[in-house]
């Protein structure tokens, strides 16, 4: 399916590249801490813990995966809060530890562009956040940018979900991350990076 994205919005801000030097503090939330992406007070408690920063990434979500007829309101629900209102939470509390001109980097996925069995709430929860990213660009104060990475499956991830998606083609971790990196290091804004074969 052929998708037109809009014009690239442009910031007066030079791109975090050229303001700093490109070294990158990594935090890795553990999976107890992705069981509450969705909670703000915890999530401004981590803020406050890191201080001030340029950008932030969140590849963080759980999903669940059932038919559509038999997926129940607990487990929409439970994608819906972790991976969609998560993110937006992120970005959210975010807004009051970010510096002027920095980047925010959502992570949504391809299966709202080539669907499977299963992963209706995947594939509604990835939509909506590309749609968000694309509509609260223009809202966002001090030249903040905001842009969603939509990839395919890893090839890192493959043995693990390889079975539930025959004929897709996966890619390289590293390629998701130059996606990443052109977000955060770029001067794009409202943008959905799709990365797929």
């Amino acid at each position: 399916m052929d998708q037109t994205l809009p014009p690239e919005k442009h910031h007066p801000h030079p791109p975090r590249s050229a303001r700093t030097s490109a070294r990158y503090r990594v935090q890795t939330p553990s999976a107890r801490t992705h069981c509450y992406a969705a909670e703000r007070s915890r999530e401004e408690r981590h803020r406050e813990a890191a201080g001030k920063f340029d950008a932030v990434i969140s590849a963080a979500g759980h999903c669940e995966y059932a038919p559509f007829e038999s997926m129940t309101d607990d487990q929409w629900q439970a994608t819906i809060q972790s991976k969609l209102v998560g993110q937006m939470n992120v970005v959210k509390v975010g807004l009051d530890y970010i510096e002027s001109g920095g980047s925010f980097t959502l992570i949504s996925g391809i299966l709202n562009i080539k669907p499977m069995p299963l992963a209706i709430a995947d594939a509604t929860t990835s939509g909506a956040i590309d749609t968000f990213v694309k509509c609260v660009a223009f809202e966002l104060p001090r030249g903040i940018r905001i842009n969603a990475v939509n990839p395919t499956v890893i090839e890192e991830a493959w043995g693990m979900y390889g079975e539930m998606m025959p004929g897709y083609q996966p890619v390289p971790g590293a390629l998701v991350g130059k996606a990443f990196e052109r977000s955060v290091d770029s001067f794009i804004t409202g943008q959905v990076i799709f990365v797929d074969a």
